[in-house]
């Protein structure tokens, strides 16, 4: 897949973001937060993320280490994106917020994030 320009939202729009990815492969996790929000991410570098609007919506949750960043839209709840725990300077992003991306024909990893320590 070609790198391509994505506009992301979460429900209610008050968050809006875009993204460049080529979208090699998606990912699930396991862990206690992931397995309940069910989302499916792609891993994008933060030189390719960028949020448009938005900032005093989103809430941000931390839980176990503390280190990945989980943010929430304040106004509908939606989970758009994450800062990841194991490389910070990535965002895994909910594909499902995204416009116009199809999950057809791209690989899903699943990861294992119960586990992590």
């Amino acid at each position: 897949m070609q790198e391509k320009e994505y506009l992301g939202s979460c429900h209610c729009g008050n968050v809006q973001f875009k993204v460049v990815t080529d979208a090699p492969e998606l990912t699930t996790c396991d862990c206690s937060i992931c397995i309940r929000k069910n989302a499916l991410m792609v891993k994008v570098h933060e030189s390719k993320f960028q949020l448009i609007k938005g900032e005093g919506s989103l809430t941000e949750y931390q839980f176990h280490t503390k280190i990945a960043r989980h943010f929430f839209c304040n106004v509908c709840g939606i989970y758009p994106f994450h800062r990841k725990r194991v490389s910070p300077d990535f965002f895994g992003i909910n594909v499902y917020c995204l416009e116009d991306f199809s999950t057809e024909g791209i690989p899903v990893r699943a990861t294992i994030g119960a586990g992590m320590l």
